[in-house]
């Protein structure tokens, strides 16, 4: 059944999107996720803003991705242990969300907290060494005339403190931040243990949260997901 898990998800994922008037509402997955995911907290403030500048030095605001659901982290490419393993799930909730409609409504975002090395092509080879497809991921640092600290800042305005140990290192906890079409910071997910469906079926609640619930397929939406991993 594992061998089978990753189509099969991807299938039911497709349903999903495609049969929109069937969907969860928000409130409903939001209540579910409270019940069954003990990595997910539940936020509605709005997020803190940021400026700063893609591998190529183009400028990017938060406010620039107004209109499409952002899925945000914050690594350094020198972190020897749990940054790579949070790319690589990253990579991963990309891989299922983009074999489905919602790969145009979603974009996601990683942050460096070290901006003095993670400049230019450490950008662009640590997306490409990770599985990440730059259609909907950038990868930004701060602008050369930012403060050293300024994305350790902004990491800390979403709650996440990291802090420079020696020989560069820095200690750190692991949160994947989701923040809705309107720039409100929706939830987070803590660690790197929540199942990945979990965060998609949250993404794609915020999708179709405009339209409208006319009732529940059977079984649910989260119920028919997770019978998938059994």
């Amino acid at each position: 059944m594992r061998v089978l898990y990753p189509a099969l998800l991807t299938i039911a994922l497709m349903v999903t999107c495609a049969m929109a008037a069937q969907a969860h509402s928000l409130e409903e997955v939001d209540q579910d996720l409270r019940d069954k995911e003990k990595y997910f907290q539940a936020v509605d403030v709005e997020a803190p803003g940021f400026t700063l500048q893609d591998a190529d030095g183009r400028t990017v605001s938060l406010s620039d991705l107004r209109g499409k659901v952002v899925v945000l982290n914050f690594v350094y490419t020198n972190c020897p242990d749990v940054c790579p393993l949070h790319a690589g799930r990253i990579a991963e909730l990309q891989g299922m969300i983009n074999q489905t409609p919602m790969k145009a409504m979603v974009e996601f975002v990683t942050i460096t907290t070290d901006p003095k090395h993670d400049i230019g092509a450490v950008l662009r080879g640590y997306g490409q060494a990770h599985g990440l497809d730059a259609v909907n991921w950038i990868f930004l640092t701060a602008a050369p005339d930012q403060p050293e600290n300024s994305t350790r800042k902004i990491a800390e305005s979403y709650g996440l403190k990291f802090t420079k140990s020696g020989e560069g290192m820095q200690m750190h906890g692991v949160v994947t931040h989701v923040i809705d079409q309107d720039g409100r910071l929706r939830a987070r997910f803590h660690g790197l243990k929540f199942e990945p469906v979990s965060l998609v079926v949250f993404v794609n609640a915020l999708t179709n949260r405009t339209q409208q619930p006319h009732g529940h397929p059977e079984p649910g939406l989260w119920e028919s997901l997770k019978g998938l991993m059994q």
